[in-house]
């Protein structure tokens, strides 16, 4: 699948080039600051950006490096943190440069625009990724103005003069459907659990079950509010700042919080972690 989508991409992509448009090279609308604050939103970006790549690659790299680790439980936690530092590089990088830069020089090509959306959606699902970029580009368009922070699916085709509403109707679609069997599938998931809980007279196997299911449904209600803002903003055009913050938000603080309730939920990682840094302040 990985390999399909990135080849339908790069197709896509190069059609691009054979395609008539009235605007190669865009302009990033990027977040309205005050110019006393852009150095402030700088630095907290940064840090956040730091943050998440070092704690993120940190968690990674002492699963991967420490062969004790090797179970199919930190496995998987290798996933998430890859996931963090990847969606932390689609914005974050890119979002730090348009804060120092002055508003009418955000400039960027509509194919690196395109790449940024692309990216941007590709870890929801990489066949839905493929059609909603595709029925974008499929537009004509006869904006320059990128509307956002970044750019996403939705800012490509508001570009365009032409009728979105197939482009609307089947992302809408595609966000219920797949909210509805994320939250289905999480509530038979817990109510399962819930049961043999409930039937289980071990004591300590249930205080076990809880703390894990407790910090997955933590991690997945964050990433759930955290998503369902920017999508439910992006209906109301008269609250641009708001949609953009929260789209940041939903970037920075996952990413954040992950490595924390995840990682050193973890008791193998927690001591590993802990054990390493008593070790460097005892040198």
């Amino acid at each position: 699948m990985l390999v399909l989508s990135l080849y339908l991409y790069f197709s896509f992509r190069s059609q691009m080039y054979n395609q008539t448009f009235k605007y190669t090279v865009l302009l990033m609308e990027g977040l309205k600051i005050a110019p006393q604050y852009n150095q402030l939103a700088f630095i907290f970006l940064l840090i956040a950006y730091i943050f998440i790549t070092v704690f993120n690659i940190g968690i990674l790299v002492q699963i991967l490096a420490d062969k004790s680790l090797h179970e199919p439980m930190h496995i998987l936690f290798c996933h998430l943190p890859i996931n963090d530092v990847m969606g932390a590089n689609i914005l974050l990088p890119r979002l730090l440069k348009d804060i120092l830069t002055d508003p009418s020089e955000r400039y960027i090509t509509y194919v690196e625009c395109v790449s940024q959306a692309f990216f941007n959606q590709f870890f929801s699902t990489a066949a839905h990724t493929i059609l909603m970029i595709s029925l974008s580009i499929r537009l004509s368009h006869c904006r320059s103005v990128i509307q956002n922070h970044y750019c996403d699916n939705a800012s490509i085709f508001k570009l365009s003069c032409e009728s979105v509403v197939i482009n609307n109707v089947y992302g809408l679609t595609f966000t219920v459907v797949l909210l509805t069997s994320s939250m289905g599938s999480v509530f038979i998931t817990y109510f399962r659990i819930a049961m043999i809980c409930i039937k289980s007279k071990n004591k300590a196997t249930n205080r076990k079950a809880i703390k894990t299911c407790s910090t997955h449904l933590s991690v997945y209600l964050i990433m759930l509010i955290s998503g369902f803002i920017p999508i439910i903003l992006h209906r109301f055009s008269e609250i641009p700042e708001g949609r953009k913050i929260s789209a940041i938000l939903f970037f920075v603080i996952p990413s954040s919080l992950n490595p924390i309730i995840y990682g050193l939920q973890a008791k193998e990682i927690r001591q590993k972690v802990f054990k390493y840094f008593t070790k460097n302040n005892s040198m």
